[in-house]
């Protein structure tokens, strides 16, 4: 039993180191002489280049202070998300002909709707590519969470997009100085092999992407995220390569329960919407979200024009008379309207006494939205209360 234990041991070990990276392994192997371990972007050059993703040149060296071109930018990043560039639709790019060493690749990631051209119709491969334009292919070629709420930074400086903020939001890069990032400054090769290998390693590990696809639709067309508790999540429409227009990501905020509402359409062109719970909770010190799949609707809320009033009592009743709630709880105050819940779709009378002793009715008319969390509704003022 004891060599049985030890078999299993040595086994689960041997998977365990298998299924490391290989950036630890490539790190002690120095790939290039001018690539030292001392470098602080060694182990991702070592990395890359064990894998084959990166070369060096004729010399045996790599160089990493030369800057990497928009052509090669192109070519090692469709290495790294594996997309098949035997099979190309040919391109439009008017500086990239079929004899140009990239052109597969390029041709491909614009395919793709990952990388973008010059408004004269060039490409321009062989130029250097600038921190700004990388930031843009990175968040698009892997999908990178698109939480662009971002304090930034690097404010007064020209060229800080949406992608620069998002790198550095997720520790891809940072800046030049604490204070500047530098957008057009061109990118090194030693830099573009940590950015590429830190933005491999980022992952959306603790929320959830909607793909259309997963919910047997063609495209997502909306997203309601501000009915149910939306302090708990964000909802992000992802628009990046041409198959992920169709996706959101939902990332955890804090713990709680929210509720989201996402609208589709079928391949013939039918509206389609699912509404799902999100579950938030700390597991292991880390914010995890998870979907459940739900039909429920939740109660309307109906405004009443109090007119900046101050409510002291509101009793609801069916038109019929039958008392639904004889002290209806105040449910928030937005400038002058007074809000209230109601639990079914009906027709009601809401009674309401200021604290003025002033007394006045609405009536208020709730009914069923199924593609909403909420139930609709709306309410008018009918007049004082009458004692007949």
């Amino acid at each position: 039993m004891k060599e049985m234990k030890k078999l299993v041991a040595t086994v689960v070990a041997f998977i365990l180191a298998c299924s490391l990276p290989l950036s630890g392994i490539a790190a002690e192997k120095q790939m290039f002489p001018d690539v030292p371990p001392t470098k602080h972007f060694a182990e991702a050059v070592n990395d890359l280049a064990t894998r084959t993703i990166i070369g060096g040149y004729p010399d045996g060296t790599f160089k990493p202070g030369n800057s990497i071109t928009r052509g090669q930018a192109a070519a090692i990043i469709a290495k790294m998300i594996g997309l098949e560039t035997w099979n190309v639709k040919g391109q439009k790019f008017k500086d990239v002909p079929t004899s140009y060493g990239f052109y597969k690749a390029i041709a491909k990631m614009a395919e793709e709707g990952i990388i973008g051209g010059y408004p004269d119709g060039s490409f321009r491969p062989d130029e250097p590519i600038k921190r700004k334009n990388m930031a843009a292919i990175l968040v698009k070629a892997f999908d990178l969470p698109r939480d662009g709420k971002v304090n930034n930074p690097f404010k007064g400086e020209v060229g800080i997009t949406q992608d620069v903020l998002i790198i550095y939001k997720l520790g891809i890069t940072s800046g030049t100085t604490p204070t500047t990032f530098s957008p057009n400054a061109p990118i090194t090769r030693g830099q573009a092999a940590k950015m590429l290998v830190a933005t491999e390693k980022v992952r959306v590990t603790n929320g959830v992407t909607l793909k259309a696809g997963d919910l047997g639709w063609d495209a997502i067309t909306a997203v309601i995220d501000d009915q149910v508790n939306p302090s708990v999540f964000r909802a992000v429409r992802v628009a990046g390569k041409k198959d992920t227009l169709s996706q959101v990501q939902l990332l955890p905020l804090k713990e709680g329960t929210g509720g989201v509402v996402i609208w589709g359409k079928d391949k013939d062109l039918t509206d389609k919407y699912q509404k799902y719970y999100l579950h938030v909770k700390k597991v292991s010190g880390e914010l995890r979200l998870t979907l459940e799949k739900t039909n429920d609707t939740l109660p309307a809320v109906v405004k009443l024009n109090t007119k900046y009033k101050f409510v002291k009592h509101i009793s609801l009743a069916t038109i019929d008379g039958e008392i639904v709630s004889d002290n209806v709880k105040v449910d928030g105050i937005e400038y002058n309207f007074t809000n209230i819940k109601v639990e079914k779709p009906g027709e009601y009378i809401a009674s309401v006494r200021f604290d003025t002793g002033e007394e006045t009715r609405y009536s208020v008319t709730v009914f069923e939205s199924e593609d909403s969390f909420l139930y609709d509704g709306y309410a008018a003022e009918i007049g004082p209360v009458t004692n007949e």
